[in-house]
């Protein structure tokens, strides 16, 4: 699928950028080919990536439509520079990660650090998985250290029946069928742990999905906002061993979710998933639709 990125106003003008008459706001979801079409939000452009990447080279793969969402623009996640210089660097980052992935992303146009459950943004949400005709959407929990990753995860909840409801947001058409609605695994205990509904290998699309998130330098070798100069130094071999050692941290997480959530990988693959090395877990929302096991099958057909 073509990459494509939402050209903000805001952020046009904050960087001196020549500003055209009609601003893109990202892909349009394809007329119905009977492929599945998701949506993953993220609070900042990297987070969606992180949650989502292997699963979504697996979709995108499989001919089905996937695209990341970053609720900010990242403005502010940097320890040296800000602004729209930073703005637009890491939405060139999650542009070339998307096409690396094979899907679509949009970067919205609020400022990092800022972003608040407003009926505006209310909206916008709903707008977005309507206009993607979403099957499935997927985010974060509200449970959350970051501000912006739990505001994030309320306006998903919020859209969840309002996307439904013909009167709000009236400009685009509800959608007629709820979606799934989604959680991406996290290590927070309170006030709930994360339930693992389904677990998915992705060791056949590690190495390239390592390759695609290996992209977001100013997050990943740098450190974003609490990193230092130290991290990424420029000497040529010293860059080399922070990208070996990022990568390994990279692959350790999903392995890490491997062992974790085993007994999900089980329930999904038989023996096979006692073998699974890399996973990415998910939770059903209690908000949207329902899916049965024999659905959640259809949604993850690996």
């Amino acid at each position: 699928m073509k990459t494509r990125v939402g050209i903000s106003l805001g952020t046009a003008v904050a960087c001196g950028l020549a500003v055209l008459s009609s601003v893109a706001q990202g892909a349009q979801a394809p007329a119905n080919d009977g492929k599945l079409r998701v949506i993953i939000f993220g609070a900042h452009p990297d987070d969606a990536e992180y949650r989502g990447a292997g699963v979504a080279m697996k979709w995108a793969k499989a001919g089905h439509h996937v695209k990341l969402v970053s609720a900010t623009n990242g403005d502010i996640g940097h320890w040296e520079s800000a602004g729209g210089p930073l703005a637009l660097r890491r939405k060139k980052e999650v542009v070339e990660v998307a096409r690396r992935l094979g899907v679509t992303v949009e970067v919205l146009d609020i400022h990092d650090g800022e972003i608040t459950p407003t009926l505006e943004n209310r909206r916008t949400f709903t707008r977005l998985i309507r206009e993607w005709n979403a099957d499935v959407v997927i985010s974060n929990r509200p449970n959350d250290y970051h501000p912006d990753h739990r505001y994030t995860a309320i306006l998903v909840q919020d859209a969840a029946f309002m996307v439904t409801v013909p009167f709000f947001c009236p400009d685009v058409p509800a959608l007629k069928k709820n979606p799934i609605f989604l959680f991406a695994s996290d290590r927070f205990e309170r006030p709930n742990p994360f339930r693992a509904d389904i677990a998915i290998g992705i060791d056949e699309v590690m190495e390239p999905t390592l390759d695609a998130l290996l992209v977001m330098e100013s997050q990943i070798h740098e450190g974003g906002a609490n990193g230092d100069a130290s991290l990424f130094p420029n000497d040529a071999a010293a860059r080399e061993k922070r990208r070996a050692d990022v990568r390994r941290q990279l692959a350790g997480r999903y392995a890490a979710a491997a062992n974790q959530y085993r007994a999900a990988l089980v329930k999904q693959y038989g023996e096979k998933g006692r073998s699974v090395k890399y996973a990415q877990a998910f939770e059903v929302c209690e908000y949207g639709r329902r899916p049965s096991a024999e659905e959640l099958k259809r949604v993850f057909p690996f």
